[in-house]
């Protein structure tokens, strides 16, 4: 019997967090992830966790400790945002190299400069090549399903890469939905222990840790990381499978809504699924076939699974909420269209980067976006492929 509660997405991811259990945090504040080490913190004063708390002096140092932990054995958590993020830059790509399966909650929001806290997501696009799993979130309750699969799919021995989830700041974080709880018992099954293999505290077969890899290597670990991402594909699967028989949720690389018979389709990642879907429902109403990709997977990129889903469409629009300052669109937007070049016959693509340091997205403008998508189908003429919705001057 699940649990029903009122939350916010930091609320239960910290909630998730306490289940597990895990050896080590490494905290940090940063708005607006802040809430999940605060409450991890009270469980850890009520002795709920046995979890070793590190309070540290910058986000770097919190990735070190993860780092340290991790490779001694031991399973480590944090949680970060933003800069805070970029801060960790050198001890991402450190982790993943190391085969550390570390789980961190991002919770997206707009990179400096200017200084904004609200929601995009310029911090995890920035880290999209570090080496980790990234999965996403539209809702709480999808944010608290995500974070207990972490770990067996980043701690699978075929896999053994550290994982980032991540929720859409302040519209999931701290907005509070009803949710369902699985009982610690059975959230903690589900997780199950951390057994690696080779670790710093096992005695019998002593190693060292991040040594200076020399050219005759280095490329042969880098492989090795890259075959890791694309084991970690049916493993996630195959995760979601478990996680279903227990919970009846469902989850896959992507959800297609209302995509069987769709002839023009949004792509996009996270909370902005909610609008979008509303848009689809609102035009099918009106006897257009129209349809959406909401990604969940962003690393390791789906991307056989999302062209079979898009293949059938005359245009797809890829929405992202990070700018790549390429001058040719968006990171959502690079991956998907490479995704359709090996189709027999592809849909028309189009671009907009969109929602920036928080600006709304709102039906009228993903109706708009459909509109835009009739008119390609209509003339057969793309026009500009990289477009900006939402500033002021449109």
């Amino acid at each position: 019997m699940s649990i029903r509660e009122r939350l916010s997405g930091n609320e239960a991811v910290a909630y998730a967090m306490r289940q597990i259990n895990p050896d080590v945090m490494g905290a940090f504040p940063i708005t607006p992830s802040t809430e999940i080490p605060q409450y991890f913190a009270q469980y850890v004063a009520d002795g709920l966790v046995d979890t070793e708390y590190v309070t540290v002096e910058s986000e770097h140092s919190s990735m070190s400790t993860c780092i340290g932990a991790q490779a001694a054995g031991g399973r480590a958590v944090t949680a970060t945002s933003s800069c805070g993020l970029a801060l960790m830059f050198e001890l991402l790509y450190v982790a993943s190299s190391c085969r550390l399966p570390i789980t961190l909650a991002c919770v997206n929001r707009a990179l400096s400069g200017p200084i904004n806290i609200n929601n995009d997501h310029s911090d995890s696009m920035g880290a999209r090549d570090a080496g980790w799993i990234q999965i996403y979130a539209e809702t709480n309750q999808e944010a608290y399903d995500n974070f207990l699969q972490a770990m067996p799919i980043g701690e699978n021995p075929a896999v053994r890469l550290p994982v980032m989830i991540c929720q859409d700041g302040f519209i999931t974080s701290h907005g509070v939905e009803n949710i369902e709880l699985l009982e610690d018992d059975k959230a903690k099954a589900f997780v199950g222990e951390y057994n690696p293999e080779h670790f710093l505290l096992k005695h019998e077969n002593p190693l060292a840790v991040g040594p200076y890899d020399v050219t005759h290597y280095y490329m042969e670990h880098k492989i090795q990381q890259a075959e890791a991402m694309k084991a970690a594909k049916p493993v996630i699967l195959q995760v979601a499978a478990e996680f279903e028989k227990l919970t009846g949720r469902k989850y896959g690389f992507f959800e297609a809504y209302r995509m069987e018979d769709a002839e023009t389709a949004l792509v996009l990642i996270g909370s902005s699924a909610g609008t979008a879907r509303a848009t689809v429902d609102k035009l099918r109403a009106e006897g257009k076939k129209v349809g959406m990709v909401k990604l969940r997977v962003f690393r390791p990129f789906p991307m056989e699974e999302l062209a079979a889903a898009l293949q059938h469409c005359k245009a797809v629009a890829v929405l992202d909420k990070a700018e790549s300052f390429s001058a040719a669109g968006g990171p959502l937007f690079a991956e998907t269209r490479s995704a359709l070049y090996d189709l027999d016959s592809r849909p028309k693509a189009i671009n907009y980067v969109y929602g920036l340091g928080g600006r709304d997205f709102t039906v009228d403008v993903a109706e708009y976006i459909f509109g835009q998508l009739d008119e390609i189908v209509t003339t057969g003429n793309t026009g500009e492929v990289y477009r900006h919705i939402g500033q002021r001057e449109v």
